[in-house]
């Protein structure tokens, strides 16, 4: 059996188990007259982390609409009210899960400009506008938050003005306040007072793990900077695919597209293991485990020329080498795109799959899946987080599945691309067909659950500096 070591990065999956009270119980406080008459929403509160102490804190919060009118979520600010543990001391916010979509939250720290003795900071949620709008009483519905000092370190949480150590369930909690366009909607600030300003500075830092950011912005196969960056373009022979088809390191290539560096991987056959020709590349190095992995990829249903037809695997992917037949050190975590099927399938599938072990004579897998049966020809934002509790994959900022604990890896592994084919029974021609998959970036943040919103941001950081390439990443 798998042995599980403390979670430092925990992330509350929808089916978290509510740990045990820790706290004296807070008398539920009624909303003021003033909140009651601007009025028009409520913020119902529960926690998933009810000790004095925690290495998160996990306001699970829904937000309903009390009146009469809709409301655009963007238009709505939700402030939860804490101590920090110390003048230095931050924080970093994290969406386990949501309704709505995590990728529609944001959560920003700030000061508050008259601090209590249960409150000199607030976090503030706020949505974009793909959160849409509360219908007339329509809530939100679940909002799985959590955050947690940079430094790990246990925050405490029994003299935070918005925790409530015995909400267990979620009930009206007017601690936490709530805004529609600047005006009090719900809730009382600590020691009174109305909204804090919003232009607070934030004091959230930037992520600051060890990270791999590669643009990929690279002349050719054969560029110097793709071994010296880590990177090794794939020539040896073997699977997965068809037999007899080689890896060729030429038909990996580089072109910019919109500004930005765009890496190309090209399958092709003529209908015969010798004429198959697949491509990959991977980094050298096993050294990534728990974090963050993301990539912009480009799935393809077509071929660039030829017939259509071929069982084609597209992917991203993390992987570790199998010591022995279903050896429990394994892992392997990936993004497989088939836009003609295979494996049985008989049309496009992706497939999110996390690996606990297999054995390949005769075949034995132990893994667990999740897969939506579309199209999913264009551009995608891929991400996985992989912390001591779970793997999550979401797919365009959306939850696309979450997997248990039993299939969290042991060992580091590599980051993978590949573009290959399953058989060739998907197409009999002879004509010869060319396939390809573009990847746009990939980035790797070690020992930090990122929610997608915020890969966007560090993305967009790292190319309004003009940084290409950085790996701080630490050699195992």
């Amino acid at each position: 059996m798998r042995t599980l070591r403390r979670s430092r990065i925990r992330a509350a999956s929808a089916a978290a188990v509510t740990l045990a009270l820790g706290c004296t119980a807070l008398a539920a406080l009624p909303a003021t007259a003033g909140a009651a008459a601007a009025g028009g929403l409520a913020v119902q509160y529960r926690t998933s982390a009810s000790g004095a102490s925690a290495d998160q804190s996990e306001p699970w919060l829904k937000v309903r609409n009390t009146g009469s009118t809709s409301v655009p979520l963007a238009d709505v600010k939700v402030r939860y009210y804490f101590k920090a543990d110390s003048a230095s001391a931050t924080y970093r916010f994290a969406c386990s899960w949501a309704v709505k979509g995590c990728a529609n939250i944001t959560g920003t720290f700030k000061t508050l400009p008259n601090p209590t003795a249960t409150a000199d900071r607030y976090l503030e949620i706020a949505f974009t506008p793909g959160a849409g709008s509360l219908a007339p009483g329509a809530d939100t519905g679940d909002m799985q938050l959590r955050f947690h000092r940079t430094d790990w370190q246990p925050l405490g949480q029994s003299d935070d003005y918005s925790f409530g150590a015995e909400r267990t369930t979620y009930a009206d909690w007017p601690r936490i306040t709530a805004q529609v366009g600047g005006v009090v909607a719900w809730g009382e600030a600590p020691g009174g007072g109305g909204p804090t300003d919003p232009t607070d500075p934030p004091t959230d830092p930037p992520a600051d793990g060890p990270t791999l950011f590669d643009d990929f912005n690279y002349s050719g196969h054969a560029d110097p900077r793709i071994a010296a960056n880590g990177w090794s373009v794939r020539s040896n022979s073997g699977g997965p695919g068809v037999p007899g088809a080689v890896w060729s390191p030429e038909k990996v290539t580089f072109s910019s597209q919109s500004g930005n560096s765009v890496m190309n991987l090209e399958t092709s056959t003529a209908g015969t293991g010798a004429s198959t020709v697949q491509t990959e590349i991977l980094t050298k190095s096993m050294k990534f485990r728990n974090g963050t992995y993301a990539a912009r990829v480009k799935f393809s249903d077509a071929p660039r020329s030829g017939p259509d037809g071929d069982h084609l695997v597209q992917t991203f992917f993390t992987i570790n080498d199998l010591k022995a037949p279903m050896a429990d050190d394994y892992a392997e975590y990936d993004f497989e795109y088939l836009p003609n099927g295979g494996w049985g399938e008989p049309s496009s599938i992706l497939y999110t799959t996390s690996w606990e072990t297999y054995r390949p004579d005769p075949w034995e897998a132990v893994n667990q899946h999740s897969e939506a049966r579309v199209s999913y020809a264009g551009w995608h934002d891929l991400v996985v987080t992989i912390d001591n509790n779970a793997i999550t994959y979401y797919v365009d900022g959306q939850l696309f599945g979450t997997h248990g604990a039993a299939y969290l890896p042991e060992r580091p592994m590599s980051i993978n691309f590949n573009q290959w084919l399953i058989d060739l029974a998907g197409q009999s021609s002879t004509t010869p067909r060319a396939y390809d998959q573009q990847v746009d970036y990939v980035l790797h943040v070690k020992d930090q659950v990122l929610s997608p919103a915020q890969v966007a941001a560090l993305v967009g950081d790292y190319r309004a500096a003009g940084t290409t390439f950085e790996d701080t990443v630490p050699a195992v």
